[in-house]
């Protein structure tokens, strides 16, 4: 009996033993499979990490308001009886623009020049008197008073008559009116907007940390999308001096020429200040930088190993770089990679340090400055 157990333990040992040396023999054959197996390279575009000039830019969106702008409004009631100009006129200052009915006005005036007029004569007459001593000095003085009285209140109807001459208060063009002849006006009813579009202010605002990099005078470049291509320039000429403590934000005033008077107030536009001197950085595509949690990384590519005909081959090497100002497509690279250092700018998805690649630049990502949308 104990014979047979030896036995049957023998035979267990040798069942285990054959099947332990299999699966060791199969895990070196899978070795040795996957080692004469090699990782295809991947196909990768690239380019020249290059230091180009770079010109600090601080952008904003704007709106445009009008240097001298108002709605011209009449300042007491009346009935319109002419209108002097039409919708979209450009006129001059103190041109007629509106004359209200101003018949009761301008007999009142006469009535009150009539009595300045006998208090005047009254008063002449009675200081020939006082000189003979004919009447006291008191009747002289309230003769004075008198006058000075009348001739207040020629004074007070006058205004009151040229108050119904609704006249431009500064040249510029006007807009569009409802107001016809017939109308009847209240103080502060809108007649027409009068613009002066010689010039323009862009008012932008900007976060308080670029509050050391602006100062009066400073060249402002502005852009709209009704004339594409086109940029217009100007200065800062305003600076509020007071941030907004919801946003940390501070408003910029910035005049703007405005030939042909192309720019209308009230439109926005995209606004671009040049703050500081031209430096230079090495600059990369954008699409070449990997942003994440952790850092931002570049693949270049450098030499890997000989291969099988002798030539080395190329490998992608991740790399973590220090990025600074972006512009356009580009981005300021400030550490991490040296001028020359070729760049993988597509394709680094798929890509691990030490990945072999091959390179193919028949497309290559956009890398402007300054993109533009084009309509295809």
């Amino acid at each position: 009996m104990k014979k047979r157990m030896l036995i049957m333990l023998a035979i267990v040992g040798l069942l285990f033993g054959g099947i332990f040396g299999f699966q060791i023999f199969k895990m070196q054959m899978i070795k040795k499979s996957m080692a004469s197996q090699q990782i295809p390279p991947s196909t990768v575009s690239t380019i020249l990490a290059t230091v180009q000039p770079w010109q600090p830019e601080l952008k904003a969106v704007g709106t445009l308001r009008a240097v001298r702008g108002v709605d011209v409004t009449s300042e007491i009631t009346g009935l319109v009886r002419s209108i002097h100009f039409k919708s979209g006129d450009t006129v001059k200052a103190g041109q007629l623009l509106v004359q209200l009915n101003a018949d009761s006005d301008i007999a009142q005036l006469h009535a009150s020049e009539a009595a300045a007029e006998l208090a005047g004569t009254i008063f002449e007459r009675d200081k020939k008197q006082f000189a003979v001593k004919a009447v006291s000095q008191a009747v002289l003085d309230a003769d004075q008073a008198d006058l000075k009285s009348k001739r207040a209140i020629v004074a007070e109807q006058a205004a009151n008559v040229a108050k119904k001459s609704i006249r431009a208060p500064f040249a510029g063009r006007l807009g569009i009116t409802t107001v016809n002849p017939g109308h009847y006006l209240n103080p502060g009813d809108k007649i027409v907007t009068l613009q002066c579009l010689d010039n323009l202010y862009a008012d932008f605002f900007l976060p308080q940390q670029e509050l050391a990099n602006l100062s009066l005078g400073q060249k402002v470049i502005l852009t709209s999308d009704s004339y594409p291509g086109r940029t217009f320039t100007g200065k800062i000429t305003s600076i509020n001096p007071k941030v907004d403590p919801e946003t940390r934000n501070f408003q910029i005033e910035a005049s703007i020429a405005n030939p042909g008077q192309l720019l209308l107030p009230g439109m926005f536009a995209s606004v671009q200040v040049q703050a500081g001197e031209v430096k230079k950085y090495l600059t990369v595509p954008q699409t070449a930088v990997a942003f994440n949690p952790y850092g931002e990384t570049i693949f270049i590519v450098q030499e890997g190993e000989k291969g099988p005909d002798g030539k080395p081959g190329l490998i992608a090497k991740q790399v973590f770089v220090t990025t600074g100002a972006k512009r356009g497509d580009q981005v300021a690279i400030l550490k991490g990679i040296k001028e020359g250092d070729t760049v993988v700018s597509a394709g680094q998805l798929k890509l691990k340090n030490g990945s072999p690649v091959v390179i193919n630049n028949t497309i290559l990502p956009t890398n402007d400055k300054a993109p533009k949308p084009v309509d295809e």
